[in-house]
């Protein structure tokens, strides 16, 4: 088959493609919106409640702990139930999550709902990811797996406006409607998610041929596209490409279930398979290790440092933080596909190590003066919005489409879950120690500490991750195995396109 045989244009997004991802980014919108509006709901949750700065960095910090435990649930749930139907309990999780903490009595009770919510949070991360990329063929798969990263900075924006929006209504009933609110998207998005097709790929894996043609046709631009990725995927899974019945038994040997996957991924892998895993974990950690969250989840602190007092003036700042993280998250996704997964992370990573030790800087001056050099307080507010803009121009988006891509089928839902649990173990980290961590070193020590992870993770990434733009989920091995990482992996590579 040669380049471009197969459809005038083989670039374009399919619709209905897009249409699943958008639906399947709904959880992620819920999330980011749930992270948005706890940053400025702490605020009045403190004064309510009278808690320490220990029990804030515990209140921010226990979601993503008990994300740990949705994560690693997701990839055995969503191999066993499907992705469709691992969607639909995320939504349930989340709306138990959002009522508790909208009803939120006390400081104990509130801290159940986050945990609550933190399962859910877990399972979206997880699911939504895995679910685009498996319907998406390669040259637009980066951008419909960043759809997911775009709906959490969609929330994440809708979070800060609420704050914003309800910080002037009586303290006991502003920031439960901020935190409650949310269980009407995630139950509208339970009963959405039904309607949409399951992921072609996982019902392959189950046998069930007939389900997945009719589907795939649905998700391709043309039959030959629709034809040549089913033969792809039922060659990688040991079914015949020929096979044409809609029900075959599948090999023990090949399925994703039971303890054989965790020792196959852990304890015994091939030598690409290691490095796709080292791959997979690295870029979670370093995603959240490098400070992000931080500047999420505390900007308020952090412009107070600079010298905005004022709560409603501090609320309307981040406000800014998640413009800044929603334009450049759209930029990214029409960059990913072009430009390549690689380049977009290393030129993130460089550009924040720049904004954090800049932040570093301007923040040590702000605080030193008592807030008399008002250049040194603009600049920390300017360096804020750019290490939000580098994050997201590369670093963001890339760490959820990666890993959703590089993983074989057999081993796709354990290995993003695995990736996703050292994802919110890092990000409990930073949220749960930074006010301690800024206690102790000042703030803007902190921030030159995030500066050199930054420069850890800048050397990681130029060494241990490929590019992967253009090649099929099929191919990921031969991508990671070493003298075979080419332009020309397989005859498929060329072709591109599928």
């Amino acid at each position: 088959m040669e380049k471009g045989t197969a459809g005038e244009n083989p670039t374009r997004i399919n619709k209905y493609a897009c249409a699943c991802a958008i639906v399947a980014s709904m959880i992620s919108i819920i999330f980011g919106y749930d992270t948005g509006v706890m940053s400025g709901a702490m605020i009045f949750v403190k004064k309510e409640f009278k808690i320490s700065d220990a029990k804030t960095e515990v209140l921010a910090g226990i979601l993503n702990l008990c994300a740990l435990v949705g994560s690693l649930s997701a990839g055995r749930t969503s191999d066993y139930i499907g992705r469709r139907y691992t969607i639909v309990i995320a939504s349930v999780i989340f709306l138990g999550g959002s009522v508790i903490m909208g009803y939120g009595p006390s400081y104990a009770v509130l801290l159940v709902g986050r945990c609550v919510a933190g399962v859910g949070v877990g399972f979206a991360l997880m699911i939504a990811p895995v679910y685009s990329a498996e319907i998406s063929s390669p040259s637009t798969r980066g951008f419909l797996t960043s759809l997911p990263e775009v709906g959490i900075s969609i929330g994440i924006l809708l979070g800060y406006l609420s704050n914003y929006i309800f910080s002037g209504l009586p303290l006991r009933l502003g920031w439960r409607i901020m935190l409650g609110i949310a269980a009407i998207p995630s139950l509208f998005l339970a009963i959405g998610i039904l309607k949409m097709p399951e992921s072609p790929r996982w019902l392959i894996m189950k046998g069930r041929l007939g389900e997945a043609k009719e589907i795939m046709y649905k998700v391709s631009n043309d039959p030959e596209e629709a034809e040549f990725r089913l033969r792809e995927i039922k060659k990688a899974i040991g079914i015949d490409e020929n096979c044409d019945d809609d029900i075959v038994k599948i090999p023990d040997s090949v399925k994703s279930q039971g303890e054989g996957v965790w020792k196959e991924l852990l304890l015994k892998p091939t030598k690409s398979l290691r490095w796709i895993l080292i791959a997979g974990i690295g870029i979670h950690f370093f995603e959240h290790a490098t400070g992000i969250e931080a500047v999420i989840l505390y900007s308020h602190k952090i412009f107070d440092k600079a010298g905005v007092h004022d709560h409603k003036h501090q609320i309307l700042a981040t406000v800014g933080v998640g413009l800044t993280k929603l334009t450049f998250i759209l930029l990214s996704t029409l960059l990913i596909d072009r430009v390549g997964r690689r380049k977009l992370l290393l030129t993130s990573l460089s550009g924040m190590v720049v904004t954090l030790t800049g932040l570093g800087i301007f923040l040590t001056l702000a605080e030193h003066s008592g807030g008399k050099l008002i250049w040194a307080l603009v600049l920390s507010i300017i360096t804020t919005y750019g290490v939000v803009m580098f994050f997201n121009i590369g670093l963001g988006p890339v760490t959820w489409v990666y890993t959703a891509e590089i993983f074989p089928l057999k081993f796709r839902g354990l290995g993003v879950g695995i990736g996703v649990a050292v994802n919110r173990l890092m990000n409990a980290t930073v949220s749960m120690s930074f006010l301690s961590i800024s206690a102790a070193i000042t703030t803007g020590g902190a921030f030159f500490m995030f500066a050199g992870i930054s420069v850890i993770a800048l050397i990681f990434f130029y060494f241990f991750l490929p590019e992967t733009k253009g090649k099929s989920l099929e191919e990921m091995e031969a991508v990671f195995t070493r003298g075979t990482c080419s332009k020309d992996v397989s005859k498929e590579v060329e072709i591109g396109k599928y």
